[in-house]
């Protein structure tokens, strides 16, 4: 008996480059979801929400598949950091979650097209950001340019820097794609790992 094939539902580089330290065989698809926002939803349900319907669109005209959605929401204070996709709006986040907790929901769905299952976690992580001043955060942005990064910074390079600590059950998760949990769905939905 074959494998399913496992698709990822993003184009994300970030995403793709964690999924490889699970799985190397591996296509990308484009979900085209439609990510604005439902009134009166929460980050964690939005997350989740993304998830799923990224998942679902990315198995289009799929029979024999496994496709993994993810979307990560950043909340501080219970309003949502999107990717500030300019300069100006990354250096508002990042004044702003400065000596504060920022919280970051990491939703997962694995959608087997075989049986129509989906499987799904949300992972929650709190960064605890430092202090920073001005120029802190210019240099930092001029440096890393995160404006595709939701919460306006990338951990996994200097924007561990900005932190005084991460609280978390997977590192992977803050990354994009909550490794720990999708290796546990995979083994559930038949794959061998390690």
């Amino acid at each position: 008996m074959s494998l399913p094939t496992l698709v990822l539902g993003s184009t994300s580089r970030y995403r793709a480059e964690l999924l490889r330290r699970l799985y190397a065989d591996f296509e990308q698809r484009a979900p085209g979801t439609d990510e604005r926002p439902i009134d009166g939803e929460t980050p964690p349900e939005r997350a989740l929400r993304l998830a799923v319907a990224k998942a679902r669109a990315a198995a289009a005209g799929l029979e024999d598949a496994l496709v993994i959605g993810s979307d990560q929401v950043a909340e501080l204070d219970g309003n949502v950091l999107d990717k500030p996709g300019t300069i100006e709006r990354a250096h508002a986040q990042l004044t702003a979650s400065s000596g504060r907790e920022v919280h970051f929901h990491t939703a997962l769905c694995l959608h087997d097209t075989r049986n129509g299952r989906e499987l799904v976690h949300v992972d929650h992580t709190r960064v605890y950001f430092r202090s920073l001043d001005n120029a802190e955060i210019a240099r930092y942005i001029e440096r890393e340019q995160p404006l595709d990064c939701a919460g306006s910074f990338k951990c996994e390079g200097l924007g561990i820097s900005l932190f005084e600590r991460i609280d978390n059950e997977d590192p992977s998760a803050l990354i994009g794609l909550p490794l720990i949990a999708l290796a546990r769905l995979l083994r559930e939905s038949g794959i061998a790992l390690p």
